[in-house]
């Protein structure tokens, strides 16, 4: 096991913010910063890939694209979603696109449905420290 953290992110074909999500992971993982992480794409339209977006249980269908934080645990020997710590309590970067249960955002259609590269960051900083 190389990484300690993956983000699953959860998308469709053809879905133009789900590309420019995953451009914005990719580029955020080539810093040196983030090295520590990998990205796994789910396509929620094929089978497999909505058995993982059930199993997530706390993602909105009507919010895609999301994704999920998950950290490596040996006695599992699997990635586990990382439990938001902070769960209920105001966010000032990710606001409502923040995900109750598990640390991990979904795209909030009330306001312009961007996850930004600040929202990332802030997301990623919070599993490395919980």
């Amino acid at each position: 096991m190389d990484k300690t953290y993956r983000i699953s992110v959860f998308g469709k074909a053809g879905c133009q913010k789900c590309k420019i999500l995953n451009q914005r992971i990719d580029k955020l993982l080539t810093k040196p910063e983030w090295a520590d992480f990998e990205k796994a794409y789910v396509d929620v339209e094929t089978e497999d890939g909505l058995v993982l977006f059930c199993n997530a249980e706390c993602i909105n269908p009507q919010r895609i694209p999301a994704f999920l934080i998950e950290k490596w645990d040996d006695e599992q020997g699997r990635h586990l979603p990382v439990v938001n710590i902070r769960a209920g309590e105001p966010d000032s970067v990710c606001k409502a696109s923040k995900l109750y249960t598990y640390l991990g955002l979904q795209t909030d259609y009330s306001t312009s449905g961007t996850i930004t590269p600040r929202m990332l960051t802030s997301v990623m900083k919070e599993a490395k420290s919980a």
